[in-house]
């Protein structure tokens, strides 16, 4: 039996759910020796990958994350010395954050520990199911910022939210 194309993204998508839940629980049990989560292990990539100081509202939309989600990891890292506040000349209420050098150690044992990671998992397959894969997962993200079609249950028509 053929399945519509509606229903095999649909599928997708709640397997990109299940996988994304898996991906934190086993990035936790990565960097727990570092005193880390995966939600911590995502701002400090969010800075790093910048490579310039960003904004909490920066970090979350960067990682996908709530502003609220971001902002507590933030504090947490800044307890731990791993990230400093600074004044922001373009917003005074939103401080930039940088990764402090214990903040880019931190940061760059977890990618090395990811790199293992992701080389045990990737053996199964070929570089092209990973380019394509990957490049699926971008147009789908991507397609995201579109707006949301919701069916008008009154009139049967789809609105945009």
């Amino acid at each position: 039996m053929t399945r519509s194309k509606e229903k095999l993204v649909a599928d997708l998508m709640v397997l990109v759910f299940r996988l994304n839940g898996r991906l934190l629980e086993k990035g936790d049990r990565l960097v727990e020796g570092m005193n880390l989560t995966s939600a911590r292990w995502q701002v400090l990539g969010a800075l790093s990958l910048a490579g310039q100081p960003l904004t909490a509202p920066q970090i979350a939309d960067a990682m996908g994350i709530t502003r609220q989600g971001a902002q507590k990891q933030l504090n947490l890292l800044m307890e731990e010395r791993l990230l400093e506040r600074r004044p922001n000349p373009s917003h005074e209420r939103s401080p930039l954050y940088v990764l402090t050098d214990a903040g880019a150690r931190a940061f760059s044992e977890a990618d090395r520990l990811c790199d293992l990671w992701a080389a045990d998992l990737g053996q199964v397959f070929s570089e092209e199911a990973l380019h394509t894969t990957g490049t699926v997962l971008a147009e789908l993200l991507a397609r995201l910022d579109r707006p949301l079609p919701i069916p008008n249950r009154e009139f049967g028509q789809h609105v945009s939210c």
